[in-house]
């Protein structure tokens, strides 16, 4: 099913990510779960399928008609060079019903969560996150893992920093590859967890996004080198 949105914000996240809110005028509520991406069918080809990008939604279902949107510049990327350079409030755009299988299940009240992404991967997680909270579910602990180059690419940083103050059942480590930190690991996120979840434990469970080489060097780690079962590992991969 297609739906018909409107842009409605957009603002700098980053030096290269922007977020954007889109609104759906034709629905009340927009049903998705924590975790999903939509379609957008984006005016840079004449074949459909190469109009066709994946973006995962970062808001948590709201009961609005308004989905957002953290999406990361790419060099030569047609679709993100349309939304970077020629979209603007009040521009339509065309995007499939919200689908994907990465969300959590009904129930994770024996887990100890743990989400580790780089850069716009933390956009599932962060729907995640703020759906358990609104709806009260129970879990044992969130622990976000974040990872990118600079300070200035830290996505939802003031957000996530305030969680952390405000709940002892929520942990947030960001690690930066290629600047110096008094306040954040410097390097790459496997450190953090390689360090807090060196000993196999049967009461975690690992969700992982962002670029396929991080994902498949942590699922490498976690699971041959510390030894968690790999259905304790769940990813999902963005190229």
């Amino acid at each position: 099913m297609w739906l018909n949105g409107k842009i409605i914000k957009i603002t700098n996240q980053s030096p290269t990510t922007k977020q954007f809110w889109i609104q759906v005028p034709e629905v009340e509520n927009i049903d998705f779960r924590a975790g999903q991406f939509v379609i957008m069918d984006l005016p840079i080809h004449e074949k459909r399928l190469k109009r066709w990008r994946s973006y995962s939604i970062a808001n948590a279902p709201d009961g609005t008609n308004v989905l957002e949107f953290s999406i990361v510049k790419l060099e030569g990327g047609l679709g993100t060079t349309y939304l970077f350079e020629e979209a603007e409030v009040g521009t339509e755009i065309k995007f499939k019903k919200p689908a994907g299988v990465f969300t959590l299940p009904a129930d994770v009240s024996d887990k100890h969560l743990v989400f580790i992404c780089t850069g716009t991967g933390v956009a599932p997680f962060r729907s995640m996150i703020f759906d358990l909270l609104n709806k009260e579910k129970a879990f044992k602990s969130l622990h976000l893992i974040f990872g990118t180059r600079t300070e200035e690419g830290v996505l939802y940083k003031e957000e996530f920093e305030k969680l952390a103050t405000e709940r002892a059942d929520f942990s947030y480590d960001v690690a930066l590859s290629r600047a110096k930190s008094d306040t954040f690991y410097e390097g790459y996120i496997h450190q953090i967890y390689q360090e807090k979840y060196k000993e196999k434990r049967e009461d975690v469970k690992f969700y992982l996004c962002g670029w396929s080489q991080m994902v498949d060097e942590a699922v490498a780690n976690l699971t041959e080198e510390i030894g968690f079962d790999k259905s304790q590992v769940v990813f999902e991969l963005y190229g």
